[in-house]
C-alpha cells in the first residue's frame, strides 16, 4: 500500500520555525511506523533525528505522537491506524532539539526527585537470605514496575503542558512502585515530596496518560492510590 508520511522537522539551531516534510512510501499493513520512520532516513533524508534503540518495545526511546497520538513508533503498525496518511511529531512539553528529538532532561528530573530506588538500611536477615515478600505484597506494587520511562503517559498530560514543573505521571507511577514495596522504608519521604504544590494534586484524572501507556499500566489508578495514602496514611 502507498502510505502519505507527513514527518514534523524543526533544527532551532537554523531554523525559526518548525514545518512538515512529506514522504510517500510502499509499506506492508504490518509494518510499523518506526519501519517507515528508517525507510526515509535510508533513502529519502538520512538527516531526519530520531531516537530508537531496542526496537521491541522495551526501552521506550521512540515515543513520538503518531496521528496525534503518543505511541511508540516500534510498537505501532501500519494496519492499526486505519489510514495511509500518518503525520508524525515529537513529544508535547518538552523542548525540541531537532525534529522528533525532545529533551528528556526535565522529565527525567521529575522522575529522579522521587527517589525511584529500594530504600531500606536495616541489616539483612540474619539467614542470609534476602528479603521475602509473599505473592500478595508483590502484586500490590508490580504493575507500576512495568514503567519504561519513555514519557508518553507524562506528555499527553494536559497539567503537564500547562505547566511543565508538574511532576508528572511517569513520576508518581514509579514512587508508588515503592511506596507500596513492603521491604521499603522511604514511603513517607516521596509522599512529602508527592504532597507538594507541583506534585500529586495537579492531577485532573483526564486519563490521558492511562490511554497513552504502552504498557497497559493502570496509571490512573495508580495515582489515586497514592493521593489516598497522602490523605489516609495507611498504605494498604
Amino acid at each position: 500500500m502507498l502510505i502519505h508520511l507527513k514527518v514534523f522537522r524543526f533544527d532551532p539551531q537554523t531554523e525559526k520555525a518548525p514545518h512538515y516534510d512529506n514522504f510517500e512510501l510502499q509499506a506492508e499493513p504490518t509494518d510499523r511506523v518506526l519501519d517507515l520512520l528508517e525507510k526515509v532516513r535510508n533513502e529519502h533524508d538520512a538527516s531526519l533525528g530520531l531516537r530508537r534503540s531496542c526496537a521491541h518495545g522495551v526501552c521506550g526511546s521512540d515515543a513520538m505522537r503518531i496521528n496525534g497520538k503518543n505511541a511508540l513508533a516500534c510498537k505501532k503498525l501500519v494496519r492499526d491506524l486505519n489510514s495511509d496518511h500518518i503525520t508524525i511529531e515529537p513529544l508535547l512539553g518538552l523542548k525540541v532539539i531537532r525534529d522528533l528529538i525532545v529533551d528528556m532532561k526535565p522529565f527525567f528530573e521529575h522522575y529522579e526527585s522521587l527517589l525511584p530506588y529500594l530504600i531500606n538500611e536495616e541489616p539483612l536477615p540474619t539467614d542470609g537470605k534476602e528479603r521475602i515478600q509473599t505473592e500478595e505484597q508483590v502484586l500490590r506494587y508490580e504493575d507500576t514496575t512495568k514503567c519504561i520511562l519513555c514519557a508518553a503517559c507524562t506528555t499527553s498530560c494536559p497539567s503537564f503542558w500547562a505547566d511543565g514543573k508538574y511532576i508528572g505521571p511517569a513520576a508518581i507511577v514509579n514512587a508508588h512502585r515503592f511506596v507500596f514495596d513492603s521491604r521499603d522504608r522511604a514511603a513517607a519521604k516521596r509522599l512529602k515530596i508527592l504532597n507538594q504544590q507541583f506534585g500529586v494534586w495537579r492531577c485532573r484524572t483526564a486519563f490521558n496518560c492511562t490511554e497513552a501507556c504502552p504498557r497497559e499500566i493502570k496509571i490512573t489508578q495508580a495515582i489515586a492510590e497514592v493521593k489516598r495514602a497522602i490523605t489516609t496514611g495507611k498504605l494498604d
